[in-house]
Order: C-alpha cells, then sequence, then structure tokens
C-alpha cells in the first residue's frame, strides 16, 4: 500500500537507484502518527550509520525532493495529554507531563508531499532495535510508554 497524497506515484521512477536504495532505508525509521513520521535523532547513532542514513545520505533524499532536512529539527506541537504512534501498524501511547501543549521532537528530517507519495507503507519492516531505541529516547525524556511491543522478543 503506498500513500497517495495527491502525487502521482510515478515519482520514484525518476529516482536514482542510489536514491532509491537510500529511501528505501529510510522505510523502517518510519511511525506513523497521522501520516508517516521518520524519527531520525542523532545521526552519529550507530543505529542509524549501520543502516547507511547519514548526513551525506540525507542530504542526496533532500535534493532529490523526498525529504526536508534541518539539523536543528522539527516538532509536532499542541499535543493533548496522551498520543498514539504506530510502528509497523502497532499502537505504543506516549503519555505527556502536562495535560496540554505538549510537544513531540520529531528529530531532523520530514517528508515532503512527493516523500509521502513516493512512501510504501509494504516496505516498513520491524527494525527491533530502532524501536528499543526510541523507546528508551521517549522514557529519557520523561514520557510514559504504553506499548504492546515493549518487551516482546523479536520473531
Amino acid at each position: 500500500m503506498s500513500l497517495n497524497c495527491g502525487l502521482p506515484l510515478e515519482c520514484t521512477k525518476a529516482l536514482s537507484p542510489n536514491v532509491k536504495k537510500i529511501f528505501d532505508a529510510l522505510h523502517q525509521f518510519v511511525w506513523v502518527q497521522g501520516g508517516p513520521l521518520p524519527l531520525i535523532y542523532d545521526l552519529d547513532e550507530p543505529i542509524y550509520t549501520q543502516q547507511g542514513i547519514t548526513r551525506e545520505t540525507l542530504a542526496k533524499l533532500a535534493s532529490s525532493g523526498l525529504i526536508h532536512f534541518e539539523a536543528g529539527g522539527f516538532v509536532k506541537k499542541k499535543l493533548g495529554k496522551h498520543t498514539r504512534l504506530f510502528y509497523c501498524g502497532k499502537p505504543t501511547k506516549v503519555g505527556f507531563p502536562s495535560d496540554m501543549n505538549n510537544q513531540l521532537d520529531l528529530g531532523c528530517v520530514i517528508l515532503t508531499e512527493r516523500g509521502k507519495a513516493s512512501l510504501s507503507l509494504d516496505k516498513i519492516s520491524m527494525n527491533r532495535t530502532f524501536y528499543e531505541y526510541i523507546i528508551r529516547r521517549w522514557y529519557e525524556s520523561n514520557y510514559i510508554v504504553t506499548s504492546i511491543q515493549v518487551g516482546q522478543k523479536a520473531r
């Protein structure tokens, strides 16, 4: 299933094989909350670099019009006490300290409309180490995290 955001899916055909490979690698870092959110935080972390996600490869994706890459990062604002995000179709509930006006750090990448149209949810495969990395980051940010995946063994 591809996300259709009003752009023709043929836009992926114009991508070079190298850019397509990088974009495919980015898929494993995508969570969904209203729309797809690649959670890319510290680019020095092996969780990203071992999968080929670096400043240089993200710059290629940005120049191809698939992502916006901003070292200062992006946030999702005006969240209530709780929000629910999905990774590989499974929910994770995040609770914030305040009742209103909370924000969630999204990292340094967001998808463009072209990136959303080119993203295939079928290509998102579970990266257990990445999932645990995100949960740990949220715990360290004093969020209350509830998920059926926490504590499960990878199959």
